[in-house]
């Protein structure tokens, strides 16, 4: 039977929750087991798609075509388990469910509730798609003492109760460090443990956020107020880089104690070689590289995780260190360019929407292109490369994308303008702000004898997506005579995918997101060979 692993938080948000949740998947993968990980989420959002960057951070995209919570980015990134949309859940979701129930007429006029109907639900949701795994790890979004959460917190107090032996807790806390007073307090995690025993869950294992080392005798007070085992009281200390977290996590007994909650005494030992050597590389570069990251989010940096770690990935894949300087795109609208790029070795412009600072991605397009410096374009990034060969290298001086109002020359639209004559999209005040997305894996036929052909190595590919315009296929022919070759398209031919610029060491634009499904263990190509063109790149100062 499958168990399962309930993770929750105490005492401030952001101490890791999703983190510590992939560092235990992994640790248990590691040991031979099958693991799924699953993140139930408070807010109302039915997902967080619509939400802003600087509100949530990035929005994960599964190849289903689920806009989901950042932690399932790392879920996938530790254990190599693709997620799905039955990873992730809000209560928006679930009431979104419920309430359709009602107006359909599902529960026979009976009065809904909290209990047992929104419960019910997201119990449910929890044991859904079992898979077969030996551990389904589920963690609760928000903070203890939130009243948003309760609704989870009593349903997994429930399941609880249901799954008896195959349950688990795992708290994961704050103990800080008053600098004034030279102690760490463990009075914040006591009273954190207090509020989750008093809606009747009683944590097996504490992990304790701490910035320095928490003596024995700290541990075993904890323990003892906590009610739980001293060695079930698991420091979770500050590491150089997040992918060393497992290695940390299995020496201070983290599976071991879980293994032992369950009664499982015959577990092999894990295999961490993987975990050590990339933590090795991470640690003893061999080199380093800078990369400019010329977006609108940056001042959040997880507004794009995915796409940090894959430039990490790609330091790794190729021994070096990656410095990331992370640059507002607007600043490239009254600034020279070369004040901030002089001395990349490379440029990637992410995915984003709307009109503000798209001319700044230009800008950094264009000085890519003349200085012959790496250039990698995601999604968006893609869009505004194409615009700007168009209008440098193709004359077309009002090229431009109808995301940003009409134009003369729509080379970026939506499928349906320049399929019905060119009429701009007419949205009604209560449409569906996510219905109109292309979301998941897509795949995309690459050309024979171009430069991605050669960085995949195979000739189809499929890659997830999350996009509303496209690149207009009407202006193919003219691009291509200018020297922008379309090197990826859709199996039908209808949709590019990928443009590359043949008289350039590495320019490569990409309509779907690679960060996406990049891994420590296994980096994404394009990653790699763009890592590799920046390496070649400052061989050249």
């Amino acid at each position: 039977m499958t168990r399962f692993i309930f993770i929750t938080g105490g005492v401030v948000s952001s101490l890791g929750k999703g983190l510590a949740s992939a560092a235990l998947g992994a640790l248990l993968q590691a040991r031979g087991y099958k693991v799924r990980l699953r993140k139930l989420d408070p807010y109302l959002n039915v997902d967080p798609g619509t939400m802003s960057p600087y509100q949530h951070g990035e929005v994960y995209v599964t190849d289903d075509g689920a806009e989901t919570d950042l932690d399932l980015g790392h879920y996938e990134r530790f254990t190599g388990v693709a997620s799905r949309r039955s990873d992730n859940v809000t209560s928006g979701r679930i009431y979104q469910q419920i309430i359709t129930k009602e107006r359909r007429g599902d529960y026979l006029g009976g009065t809904v509730q909290v209990i047992p109907h929104v419960t019910d639900a997201i119990k449910a949701f929890a044991l859904d798609e079992q898979d077969d795994c030996d551990f389904i790890l589920c963690e609760i979004g928000g903070t203890i003492g939130d009243i948003e959460s309760l609704p989870f917190l009593e349903a997994i107090r429930q399941l609880g109760n249901e799954l008896g032996d195959n349950a688990l807790f795992i708290h994961l806390t704050l103990v800080p460090y008053i600098a004034s007073a030279g102690e760490l307090k463990t009075k914040p995690t006591q009273h954190s443990v207090k509020e989750l025993r008093s809606i009747g869950i009683q944590p097996d294992i504490l992990m304790c956020r701490c910035e320095r080392e928490i003596p024995a005798s700290e541990r075993k007070k904890i323990a003892l107020f906590c009610n739980v085992r001293e060695e079930a009281v698991i420091p979770a200390l500050d590491v150089a880089t997040i992918y060393e977290v497992p290695l940390r996590y299995h020496e201070q007994g983290l599976d071991t104690q879980v293994l032992k909650a369950f009664r499982i005494d015959d577990a092999p030992p894990p295999v961490l070689g993987p975990w050590e050597t990339v933590v090795k590389r991470v640690r003893e570069p061999e080199g380093e590289v800078t990369i400019a990251v010329v977006g609108k989010y940056t001042g959040l940096k997880d507004a794009y995780k995915s796409l940090q770690e894959a430039l990490i990935h790609g330091g790794i894949a190729n021994n070096v260190h990656v410095n990331i300087e992370w640059l507002d795109s607007e600043i490239f609208e009254s600034e020279d360019a070369v004040l901030y790029l002089e001395n990349v070795h490379g440029i990637l412009v992410p995915g984003g929407f709307g009109n503000r600072g798209a001319e700044g991605k230009i800008a950094a397009a264009t000085f890519a292109r003349l200085r012959h410096v790496p250039y990698f374009g995601i999604c968006f990034g893609m869009q505004l490369a194409v615009i700007e060969a168009a209008r440098s290298l193709a004359g077309i001086a009002g090229a431009s994308s109808t995301e940003f109002g009409p134009c003369d020359d729509p080379v970026v639209g939506l499928m349906t303008e320049w399929e019905h004559g060119g009429s701009t999209e007419v949205r009604s005040t209560d449409s569906d702000m996510g219905g109109t997305l292309r979301l998941g894996a897509y795949p995309a036929v690459l050309l024979a004898n171009s430069q991605v052909g050669g960085i995949y190595g195979r000739g189809e590919i499929s890659e997830r997506h999350r996009h509303r315009y496209e690149v207009n296929i009407n202006y193919r022919d003219r691009l291509e005579q200018a020297g922008l070759l379309f090197s990826g398209m859709s199996p039908d031919g209808r949709l590019p995918e990928i443009v590359e610029n043949p008289d350039h060491p590495w320019f490569i634009g990409v309509q779907f997101h690679p960060e996406l499904k990049s891994k420590p263990f296994d980096p994404h190509p394009l990653f790699v060979s763009f890592i590799r063109a920046a390496v070649e790149q400052s061989r050249l100062f």
